[in-house]
């Protein structure tokens, strides 16, 4: 969810296979099963890019904040100061606030609450929300054929939180709004150290108690396991699912508390709060609802359907999801940005038809797979191609690639209205610094990234169907040009 390197690495290392598998298709030997999740073997890049990612992503997250904290948010000035002579290393560190016992008890109470909140509350939303798929759901199916049972609960678990926190801010005030602004920097350290406490577990359960030992991959790589995960899902009793719970919660339900508490320090600073502040708010709060709201479709993703439970989701949901993805609003408690009425409202449009096509291309989707292509995509009964992969039991699956609607455009059309959105955040946030725009670049090194990502895996799982599909759609993000 969090690292292009990551992506590329995957994308790297599926090329590699897919070359092998051509070779010995070529030699008359019989192409392998279809090949899920991380790799069995690893090569010198993909290596070096978890060795990268293990170094330095703590680092950057570390960098942009301290940026904040004590240069104003310039990315730039604490690299000259350096270079001049004019500060030391300790400087900046000494000045950084430390781990307390405030920042932890803090930490340590919501990660609880969102604990409870997701195991012991079922949910009762699907009960009185029409359209609203909560509950019991079943995921996809695992490379060993396993289909696991999730209880859907996530919009509960963030309807009850931030009725909570409206609670107090307006009524109770056992704390102040901004007190996750206040403690951010501590707060920090707390979220590393549950990162590498998780990710560490999950390896150590991957050899010694996996809750599925056919859905465990092992490279003999410390760096790499540690890293891309052992288990495919491992789980705590019969509901506790590591990856959804880090998936979802704490980062994304905090993910609009953070802004909250930005726009309450900027209300405490300069006695309003601006409407580029108001924009981020609302903006990222209806991607974070879209989330909740469409979690059980979210259990067909890559991060649910592909990817192993390691270090850089268990670490990546904990850290560099809440402290990266929340920069605009940090930014805007630094500099403070009103914006003219017709930028505002272009701004606000750009980002709800973001919405409105990353929604809908999503809707498209999951209305054919639940339908099983009998439905009607803009009026039309849905143009698809029929194709067939193997799980590693040799068990034949089928299914069905969608060429209509916005599948028609593009192949993942879902990712061009998400960057149209995280665009949006970063223009409301104006041309001073390039901090605040770290999001969008970030956002589409990844996301065109994971188009290469998704495609190798498609190939490697649905071979010539999938030559069939690509031939069907030829553009991968912007029709007619990419």
């Amino acid at each position: 969810m969090f690292s292009f390197t990551q992506d590329v690495m995957a994308a790297h290392r599926e090329k590699k296979s897919e070359e092998r598998n051509h070779r010995s298709a070529q030699n008359g030997a019989q192409t392998p099963q279809a090949q899920w999740g991380r790799a069995w073997e690893v090569d010198w890049f993909s290596l070096a890019s978890v060795l990268f990612l293990l170094a330095f992503a703590p680092l950057i997250v570390y960098y942009f904040i301290m940026s904040c904290d004590q240069y104003q948010c310039s990315l730039t000035d604490p690299l000259i100061n350096l270079l001049m002579g004019n500060k030391h290393l300790s400087d900046i560190w000494n000045k950084t606030p430390s781990l307390t016992y405030t920042a932890a008890g803090i930490y340590a109470a919501w990660v609880a609450f969102q604990v409870v909140l997701y195991v012991f509350v079922p949910d009762f939303c699907h009960k009185f929300l029409p359209g609203y798929v909560g509950g019991v759901q079943e995921g996809a199916v695992t490379p060993a054929g396993v289909v696991n049972k999730y209880e859907i609960n996530g919009l509960q678990a963030w309807i009850i939180t931030h009725v909570l926190w409206f609670a107090n801010a307006y009524y109770f005030h056992y704390f102040s709004p901004t007190i996750i602004f206040d403690n951010w920097i501590p707060l920090l350290w707390c979220a590393n150290i549950l990162g590498y406490v998780v990710s560490t577990f999950a390896m150590i359960k991957g050899y010694f108690f996996p809750t599925n030992a056919k859905d465990c991959k092992f490279t003999g790589n410390f760096f790499y396991d540690y890293m891309m995960g052992i288990e495919f899902n491992p789980r705590i009793g019969k509901w506790f699912d590591f990856k959804l719970f880090f998936n979802g919660r704490p980062g994304i339900v905090a993910w609009t508390l953070i802004n909250l508490s930005y726009a309450a320090k900027q209300q405490e600073l300069y006695g309003h709060v601006t409407n580029s502040m108001i924009l981020v708010n609302v903006l990222q709060g209806i991607y974070v609802l879209d989330y909740f709201w469409n979690e059980s479709w979210y259990l067909k993703t890559i991060d649910i359907c592909h990817d192993h439970f390691g270090w850089y989701l268990g670490w990546g949901d904990c850290v560099w999801l809440p402290y990266l993805y929340t920069l605009q609003g940090l930014y805007l408690v630094y500099h403070p940005v009103q914006l003219c009425t017709a930028n505002a409202i272009g701004i606000l449009a750009l980002g709800l038809v973001g919405y409105y096509v990353f929604r809908m291309t999503n809707h498209q989707k999951d209305l054919f797979r639940r339908t099983n292509g009998n439905c009607k995509i803009w009026g039309k009964k849905p143009n698809f191609i029929e194709c067939s992969y193997m799980s590693v039991d040799g068990t034949k699956y089928y299914s069905k690639l969608l060429t209509s609607g916005f599948w028609g455009w593009a192949r993942h059309f879902n990712y061009t209205g998400d960057l149209m959105g995280s665009l949006a955040y970063c223009l409301a946030c104006g041309f001073e610094h390039i901090l605040p725009y770290f999001y969008i670049v970030y956002m589409t090194i990844l996301l065109t990234h994971r188009c290469i990502r998704d495609e190798h895996r498609c190939y490697s799982k649905y071979g010539k169907d999938w030559k069939r599909y690509t031939a069907a759609v030829p553009y991968r993000l912007i029709p007619g040009l990419f």
